[in-house]
């Protein structure tokens, strides 16, 4: 796979003037946009049209989580934006992952490609314990999470490249994994805790890299989207 359609730049911006600006600057040098909760909230649909415009291709990242009926209408909706790729919770459970497939199939357009999110990279090991009283690890329930998306129709998930060797051996070497979290070496974490670098997520076999502040928070965010490419390109 090229490179430059393996990474995916999260356009969190505050406004749609903000995210148009972006999109115009980073137009030829990666092909995938994923367009959030908060940007979509504060500007709805409109937002997406910038990705069409650019020629670029939308992920959309609302982590569809509800009742199985609910969740087949929002995906019936999200066709009509003509998505790319699109969220939803793992934690839903079989029946509502299943009636997004069948929404994604009776639209017609069965290349979409659906993931599953497993546990989000803002958890450690001890707040994960902490909060669900599990007695898992956090890379045990991605596993467990994937193992469920992929039996219930998704065409992977979204995890931690930490994880990303354990659900390819044990989810299928085929199964899709898009990877946040992504940082460069002397870059700081954010509110991520399980991070790594683009040349090592990809060394692991992620098919898909998440990058936000990285390139959007960059002086020259065609410049930081091209060196992480580069880096990318080193494995």
């Amino acid at each position: 796979m090229d490179r430059k359609d393996q990474l995916i730049v999260a356009v969190d911006t505050e406004t749609y003037d903000e995210a148009a600006r972006l999109i115009e600057q980073l137009a030829g040098h990666l092909n995938w946009y994923k367009i959030g909760s908060k940007l979509f909230t504060r500007e709805g649909p409109r937002v997406c049209d910038l990705v069409k415009q650019a020629g670029g291709k939308l992920f959309l990242d609302l982590k569809y989580h509800d009742i199985p009926n609910t969740v087949h209408g929002a995906v019936t909706s999200a066709m009509e934006l003509d998505v790319s790729m699109l969220t939803l919770h793992a934690s839903g459970g079989p029946d509502m992952l299943n009636q997004a497939r069948k929404a994604v199939e009776e639209a017609g357009k069965p290349d979409v490609i659906l993931v599953a999110v497993t546990v989000l990279t803002s958890f450690n090991a001890d707040a994960f314990v902490s909060q669900f009283g599990s007695d898992r690890t956090p890379e045990d329930m991605v596993v467990a999470l994937a193992t469920i998306a992929r039996e219930s129709g998704m065409n992977g998930v979204v995890a931690s490249a930490r994880e990303l060797r354990m659900i390819k051996e044990r989810v299928g070497e085929d199964f899709v994994v898009v990877t946040p979290g992504i940082r460069l070496p002397d870059a700081g974490k954010d509110d991520q805790t399980r991070v790594v670098t683009p040349e090592a997520a990809i060394a692991d076999g992620s098919d898909y890299l998440v990058v936000g502040r990285p390139i959007i928070a960059a002086p020259d965010p065609a410049a930081a989207c091209q060196a992480i490419i580069e880096r990318m390109n080193t494995v």
